[in-house]
């Protein structure tokens, strides 16, 4: 689905490489500094970004890029949800799209293959914790890849001069919780997180 006007755009998704975090960092600095899709107030640093692409990259989980006419658009990626041993089976996505490039599809591609490639790994869950309860794109965007709502903490933040929700929607991955997960010990899993929150 796109917005009202915009014409959808072809975008490759592969995975977002060392030299895409310049273009990533920037298109992250714009919801960083002036809007409430992130709780950050300032803008990591390009070195920053690719210390948090390193993390996602080393459990195993993708970071991926979106290229039209050979420029970054937008990026995906996945992490572990925290960090606690139970929890090695639950991942957190997240998404931005360029300003000027949000409606016209980009969104869509990348969730659909950070998706499809967290499928492929030992996950079973995969929540999206969302800034703000007004941002009816990204609720609507999850929503298509059937994420359900899993409540809403409220007030959890202040951004911008005012308190701001966090609506938590999740969806199954794989079998999901039709049975228990193949190694449970996570040590074949990269799954597992490296230390307690």
């Amino acid at each position: 689905m796109t917005r009202r006007g915009h014409a959808p755009v072809e975008v490759v998704v592969r995975d977002a490489g060392e030299t895409d975090m310049a273009a990533v960092q920037a298109i992250y600095a714009y919801y960083a500094l002036g809007s409430l899709v992130t709780f950050e107030e300032t803008a990591p640093p390009v070195a920053q970004m690719l210390t948090r692409r390193r993390a996602s990259l080393d459990v195993g989980l993708p970071y991926l890029a979106a290229e039209a006419d050979g420029e970054i658009v937008g990026f995906a990626y996945a992490a572990p949800y925290r960090a606690r041993p139970a929890y090695r089976f639950t991942i957190e996505d997240s998404v931005y799209v360029a300003e000027a490039m949000r409606g016209r599809g980009v969104g869509s591609a990348l969730l659909a293959a950070l998706i499809a490639r967290c499928e492929r790994g030992p996950w079973r869950q995969m929540l999206a914790v969302i800034g703000d309860s007004a941002n009816a794109g990204s609720i609507r965007l999850h929503r298509r890849f059937g994420f359900e709502s899993a409540g809403v903490l409220r007030s959890v933040g202040f951004k911008l001069g005012r308190w701001v929700d966090t609506p938590i929607l999740q969806r199954p991955l794989g079998r999901g919780d039709a049975e228990a997960p193949s190694d449970l010990t996570g040590r074949n899993s990269r799954a597992r997180p490296a230390s307690p929150v």
